[in-house]
């Protein structure tokens, strides 16, 4: 496999604690750490996941619970104020009255403070909680007892609110953690027996129920059986398998009951890759999300110096200083400076675009993808598979009548059954069984050419024409005026004759590229197959530019001739042939992940139904992300930099500072939120 330097995960261990915290309150902390490990939060709390995949029990179920500080504090806090304003007594004064504020405080206050107390201690000085618990505690020295426990309380309603947040937005990617059962009931001597899935071992047999999901990969025994895909591929209709045909972990079955013979390890199947995949997603930070985190290292502590100096150095420059009134203004400067707003709100609005990518079945290795993605301006592409069917059929077989023809073509069926391409597959199918009495020797397949082998003493040359020239074979065929892939036969340095194989092009290629143009995207196909194959293709399509008959370092040579125009470039494959240029690539998008281990190991993004509309969806969803994350930057900027002018100046009181820093963050996961429901 070619090791791509893009996919590396960045650096995790700067996270911000407090965005960690708000994660794990919401039971996604597994998501963001990379531990490839499915979520027991579910069964420690005994919750109920309904058919959707979404805990309802967990954080939504317990949202009273969560409230429940807020709650007691915010009516403490409006008796107090009561009081004070508008029905007075006698003995809410004095130490009675400042015991109350400190109770009314204390629900809201001392989870912030412990917090502040850990974050102290592991070196992260200026953190959110830190801050909070300064400007509140000043609050409370300069007797501004309402203010104080107000700050607390509007910043504590806003973590609930995140925690929410988050919840939400992690319901794509746990629903597609649940679709692996934990179970699974096996046949031994034709007795049923229920086991844990990852007892399971190759060549046991499943039975499965309607209903059931199926927990690991396997090869369909029964006749046939109807199974919804939507967890893997995110497309709703049933998808019909017979005997033999392979099926995947996290496919439902949908109608008689199916048996299935395990062939692939339980931590080795598609589904469990694609969970790791999905899992490590978050490890790989945009650039935009990196320099957030590098800014608030840096902004939080100048700030603090800035909120010291507000406080101090008008002492030497103001009459009838007031240490009170400027300790206040540097309070409110310590509030406002809070970037919760930035801190959570990107990471999220990421979180939401791998999430809903996910939904729609295409697997984001991480939101620096998403970035990429956002500013691609060329897709290139390869035709099998990605624009056409993959699916050949044999159209003519046209070889010179001096030769046995059924002869022929099983001595080229035994030749291609050595080869996985589409093509041999086709071939296979038209001729049908191998003939087990042809024996092959010296088998050697030539990249970009075709296959050649010695049989009964004779070399076998089978592939396209440049195979024919490569062996100095001479042919009576002009391969340019045959619209259709050519497959060419040589036996003992003689001419043969060709095969003409057709394929299909796919029913949403030509929206696909319609919709790249409308992105200003470019698009250009590259193929090893015949140049007349593929600028058929191609004009069907309206690609803008398309290069055949090209070997593996051709078409290197063709994207480095795009690069050279510093554009920024999509490289659209298998993912495994096309490795070299996936890795020259600035994202690499392999279609039909579900059919290849190595293609979620090697490509950026996967497209898991092969669909090639998911491409303008997945730049889409890119555009889509980087816009909403922009938007709060923006917003969280603008407003800070406002409120906190006028908070030095004297201008703005704690109630703007509360609305400086928690407003602006429940705008922003709001907004962040927004893409999980957009369609796309």
């Amino acid at each position: 496999m070619t090791t791509n330097n893009k996919n590396k995960p960045e650096n995790n261990e700067n996270c911000c604690t407090y965005t960690e915290k708000i994660y794990e309150k919401a039971g996604a902390k597994d998501l963001i750490d990379g531990t490839g490990k499915k979520s027991d939060h579910n069964h420690d709390h005994g919750g109920h996941s309904d058919d959707d995949g979404h805990d309802h029990s967990n954080v939504e179920g317990s949202v009273f619970r969560l409230f429940l500080p807020a709650i007691i504090s915010f009516v403490l806090l409006m008796v107090a104020i009561t009081f004070d304003n508008w029905l007075p007594q006698s003995w809410f004064t004095g130490w009675l009255r400042t015991l109350w504020y400190v109770i009314a405080y204390i629900p809201v206050g001392l989870p912030v403070i412990r917090d502040a107390i850990v974050s102290v201690s592991k070196g992260d000085v200026f953190s959110e909680f830190f801050l909070m618990t300064i400007a509140t505690v000043g609050a409370f020295v300069i007797a501004e007892y309402p203010e104080g426990v107000a700050v607390m309380l509007f910043y504590a309603v806003g973590e609930v609110f995140q925690t929410l947040a988050v919840s939400r937005a992690k319901g794509n990617i746990k629903a597609l953690l649940d679709q692996r059962p934990d179970e699974v009931t096996i046949l031994v001597d034709n007795q049923a027996k229920t086991i844990k899935a990852e007892g399971a071992q190759i060549n046991d047999v499943i039975q499965l129920k309607p209903g059931e999901k199926l927990a690991l990969d396997g090869e369909l025994l029964s006749d046939a059986a109807s199974f919804n895909t939507a967890a893997l591929t995110g497309e709703s209709k049933p998808d019909t398998k017979t005997k033999g045909e392979t099926v995947l972990a996290g496919m439902i079955n949908l109608n008689t009951v199916s048996l299935v013979k395990v062939t692939t390890a339980y931590t080795d199947s598609k589904l469990s890759k694609i969970l790791e995949l999905v899992q490590n997603a978050t490890a790989q930070k945009a650039p935009t999300e990196l320099f957030i985190r590098k800014f608030a290292k840096i902004y939080t502590p100048i700030v603090v110096v800035l909120a010291i100096a507000i406080c101090l150095v008008p002492y030497f420059f103001v009459q009838n200083y007031q240490f009170n009134d400027w300790l206040y203004r540097a309070l409110v400067f310590l509030v406002i400076s809070c970037p919760c707003a930035l801190v959570i709100s990107i990471p999220l609005g990421y979180f939401g675009g791998i999430g809903a990518a996910s939904k729609n079945g295409i697997l984001f290795k991480g939101s620096n993808f998403l970035d990429a993605l956002a500013e691609i301006q060329h897709v290139v592409m390869d035709k099998t598979g990605t624009m056409t069917e993959g699916v050949f059929q044999v159209q003519e077989v046209n070889f010179k009548p001096e030769y046995n023809q059924t002869e022929i073509l099983g001595m080229v069926n035994a030749l291609e059954s050595h080869s996985t391409h589409p093509v041999a597959t086709a071939i296979h199918q038209y001729v049908g069984e191998i003939d087990s009495k042809l024996i092959l020797e010296n088998t050697e397949e030539i990249a970009g050419h075709g296959l050649k082998a010695q049989i009964n003493g004779k070399e076998l040359l089978v592939g396209n024409f440049k195979l024919m020239d490569k062996f100095n074979i001479a042919y009576d065929v002009d391969p340019s005026s045959i619209v259709y892939t050519l497959i060419a036969v040589a036996y003992d340095g003689q001419f043969v004759g060709y095969m003409t194989i057709a394929d299909s092009i796919k029913e949403d290629a030509a929206e696909t590229i319609r919709l790249l143009h409308s992105f200003n995207v470019k698009a250009t196909m590259l193929s090893g197959d015949k140049s007349s194959v593929v600028q058929y293709v191609a004009g069907q399509l309206g690609i803008d530019n398309a290069f055949g008959d090209l070997l593996p370092e051709d078409k290197v040579s063709r994207l480095k001739e795009i690069k050279a125009g510093n554009v920024r470039v999509a490289f659209v494959g298998d993912g495994v042939n096309d490795a070299p240029v996936v890795a020259l690539s600035d994202v690499g998008i392999a279609m039909g992940g579900l059919g290849s281990d190595a293609t979620i190991e090697t490509a950026d993004v996967v497209i898991q139904d092969d669909q090639p509309s998911k491409i303008p969806m997945a730049i889409r969803i890119g555009k889509q992300t980087k816009r909403v994350v922009w938007q709060n930057i923006t917003l969280a900027f603008v407003v800070k930099g406002i409120v906190l002018i006028l908070g030095a100046g004297g201008l703005a009181t704690m109630w703007e500072a509360v609305f400086a820093d928690v407003g602006v963050s429940l705008i922003a996961i709001l907004n962040a939120v927004r893409i999980q429901k957009m369609k796309f």
